[in-house]
């Protein structure tokens, strides 16, 4: 059976500068990422910080204009000129869960008029009493009742804050939601609660996420298939499962020997890699993303390639 792609990403670039004159500086953000998420599927996005990921997510969804390279949303480009009535459908259908959840709620409006907006622009409710009815249903779907339609952002804690933020991206039933280091604001306790309501609703609306993070646990935990970025580049692709098993870069292979166990005699003993950039030379040869094993990408030259080849 063909899957049908929802988000397709080709050559995407997104180039900042800064300063003037002779001080000028380009800033390569994003630099040439190319991944394409199916329907009812996950795709993790993982990094270090300043790697480019929400710079990703941002672009997709129209919040900054790409340098170069397109954007295909459920087949149609989307990273161009847009008439009224095309952005009005990509503001329908792709949602963004944003990073913290007390600076994306408007503290000047109730959590129904904040759910509402997304009906209301879209033109998604006949009447208030509709518009009520699909707020009240869509907070107790995220863990609120509906007493909580009429209270303003700071009567809340900040797991209930996040779970606002969710019924907002979900409300105008979007084709793929963005969520964007949902949980790190959070603390522990309450990232696992957001986390499991995450999954839940995936199954249970058949989400198509994509799902931008640091902590590499939460990520195989979350995804079908991960997406590693360094330094504004896709470095591998793979299946969750595949990643961690057979992680072949050596930038992959340090972001894993980070990962902490509860296990005190195995940090005792655990060691760390360092990545090393330098050890690549691409002065000879271009690297590109290749398929090393099925359905396993890694961005490198035709001779590395070679190299990881004999160890696995």
């Amino acid at each position: 059976m063909n899957k049908k792609p929802v988000l397709e990403v080709k050559n995407l670039k997104q180039y900042f500068t800064s300063g003037y004159g002779k001080n000028k500086t380009v800033v390569k953000a994003v630099d040439d990422v190319s991944f394409t998420i199916y329907k009812g599927e996950t795709f993790g996005l993982v990094g270090e910080s300043g790697c480019g990921k929400t710079t990703t997510g941002r672009t997709i969804i129209r919040l900054y204009e790409p340098t170069d390279g397109e954007v295909y949303f459920n087949g149609k480009l989307i990273s161009g000129k847009l008439s009224k009535e095309e952005e009005r459908e990509v503001t329908r259908g792709i949602q963004m869960i944003f990073q913290d959840p007390i600076a994306s709620l408007n503290p000047r409006m109730t959590v129904k008029e904040i759910i509402g907006e997304g009906l209301k622009i879209n033109k998604l409710c006949d009447s208030e009493k509709h518009m009520m009815e699909l707020i009240y249903n869509i907070l107790e779907t995220v863990g609120l009742t509906r007493e909580h339609a009429n209270r303003y952002p700071h009567e809340f804690s900040g797991g209930q804050r996040q779970r606002i933020g969710i019924a907002r991206a979900l409300i105008t039933n979007p084709d793929l939601v963005i969520a964007d280091e949902p949980i790190s604001a959070l603390d522990v306790s309450i990232q696992a609660q957001v986390l499991n309501l995450l999954n839940k609703l995936k199954d249970q609306l058949g989400l198509t996420v994509l799902f931008i993070a640091h902590d590499l646990s939460v990520v195989k935990y979350f995804s079908d298939k991960i997406g590693v970025m360094y330094n504004g580049k896709l470095v591998e692709i793979a299946e969750s499962d595949e990643l961690y098993n057979y992680p072949i870069h050596p930038y992959t292979k340090s972001l894993l020997s980070a990962i902490p166990l509860p296990d005190p005699n195995y940090e005792r003993h655990r060691k760390r890699l360092y990545y090393d950039p330098s050890i690549h030379d691409y002065s000879r040869e271009k690297p590109e993303l290749i398929e090393i094993r099925p359905n396993h990408f890694i961005y490198a030259s035709k001779e590395e390639v070679k190299e990881y080849k004999k160890n696995l």
